[in-house]
């Protein structure tokens, strides 16, 4: 019996003659494979009138290509125990497939199809364009994240960071064929593409399949990237909307650091003791111990350019300024105090296992392969980024509670009925 070598396990990046990104992470010991492409063209570079173009893109690639039908699509990976699906982010429209390893030429050659040769028809934009307008009618008929939206719409007034992912009844309804094909024409071409893969998959193997599936001899286009508008987040603000239920949902938050800002890991940390579960001061405090709320969380996301933070408690109406006040009390108490050494103890290592066990699968690699090239960052092990939260001191937390955590710097938006 003879020993051959295992291939190298890591991360490894090629750039294509023609200008594709490719990142793999080799991630022995499972039989899948994690692929996605993320293209760098969603809602953040839309204009008012076309408020939705990407999210409708997205959703008209699956009606069918130059090679197959629309449930040849559905049917593709799924036939093989897999899955395939999209998403419309704001900076970027993401394809994603999970297939055992032995079926990575397939996922490989479907999402090119998907993304370089769809059809685009008038019949299909007909179609989608109704679909769209049923999801916007879900997320009306949802007050829990209809909220989110109002909220982001505020904090954000009128810069594309504040714009509807799906668009609005109005721009949806009056999209044009040409608007979206101009969009793909104009960006989807390598140069504006990252493709990721974790799992059973060497580096070399994933450039063989990628240019045999017919990704290495897509032509470049231009490269110019798509405009972006420097973000400026609008002054802080209160709005209340009215409509019937029996809930108050109130979300409130501010405008924090973009995602390759250092100070990212010392705001997920104050984020997680203030609402990141049962054991949070918020849950603690709002639920247990005053019982205005089943829900009350924190979030947090960032961006290229920018990030948000913020807080949702979910109460009746006539208890909306009891749990409002409950939440900025808090939210005052670190901005003045900070968090104590014994409670950060606590939180890096809530933190840290939050990290550690979202790298658990291909698909989260996959995702933090991605965010790496999108966000321009310097890929770094798990080792180092847990010995960045090990490191975040009183001091660190104090500067970003100082900065981002008063209640006069939030924006706040209620959903609800009147108290």
């Amino acid at each position: 019996m003879t020993d051959t070598p295992a291939p190298a396990t890591g991360v490894q990046r090629t750039v294509l003659p023609n200008g594709l990104t490719v990142l793999s992470e080799f991630y022995p010991g499972v039989r899948s494979v994690a692929l996605g492409a993320w293209v760098r063209a969603a809602s953040v570079h839309e204009t008012p009138d076309v408020m939705g173009v990407s999210h409708l893109l997205e959703h008209m690639v699956f009606k069918g290509t130059e090679r197959r039908t629309a449930h040849e699509l559905a049917l593709s990976l799924e036939s093989l125990g897999g899955s395939l699906d999209a998403f419309t982010a704001r900076e970027h429209t993401s394809f994603q497939a999970r297939v055992l390893d032995e079926h990575l030429p397939e996922a490989a050659d479907v999402m090119f199809d998907l993304m370089f040769r769809p059809l685009l028809r008038a019949e299909d934009l007909k179609l989608e364009r109704k679909v769209v307008l049923e999801e916007i009618s879900m997320v009306e008929d949802t007050p829990d994240d209809l909220v989110f939206e109002l909220h982001n719409a505020t904090l954000w007034g009128a810069h594309p960071m504040g714009y509807s992912i799906l668009g609005t009844r109005d721009s949806v309804a009056s999209m044009r064929l040409d608007d979206v094909r101009a969009l793909h024409e104009r960006a989807y071409h390598p140069p504006h593409v990252v493709v990721a893969a974790a799992g059973n998959v060497t580096h070399d193997r994933l450039l063989a399949v990628l240019a045999e599936a017919g990704w290495a001899d897509l032509p470049r286009g231009d490269g110019v990237p798509m405009v972006e508008v420097p973000v400026v987040a609008a002054p802080p603000a209160r709005r209340d909307v009215t409509r019937d239920g029996a809930q108050c949902h109130v979300v409130l938050g501010s405008a924090t650091v973009p995602h390759r800002d250092g100070r990212r890991y010392a705001l997920m940390l104050v984020d997680t003791l203030l609402g990141g579960g049962m054991s949070s001061r918020l849950f603690q405090k709002v639920r247990e111990e005053l019982g205005l709320a089943y829900s009350v969380y924190t979030f947090q996301s960032f961006h290229s350019f920018a990030g948000t933070h913020g807080v949702y408690v979910g109460t009746a109406p006539e208890t909306r300024a009891q749990a409002l006040a409950a939440v900025q009390e808090e939210l005052q108490r670190v901005a003045e105090h900070g968090i104590p050494e014994r409670e950060l103890a606590q939180g890096r290592q809530q933190l840290k296992g939050q990290i550690t066990l979202g790298l658990e699968s291909p698909a989260a690699r996959m995702y933090r392969l991605a965010s790496v090239e999108l966000y321009h960052e310097k890929f770094r092990p798990l080792d180092e980024v847990l010995r960045d939260v090990d490191a975040i001191d009183v001091d660190a937390a104090r500067a970003v509670c100082a900065e981002f955590f008063p209640p006069e710097r939030q924006t706040v938006v209620s959903l609800g009925p009147e108290s």
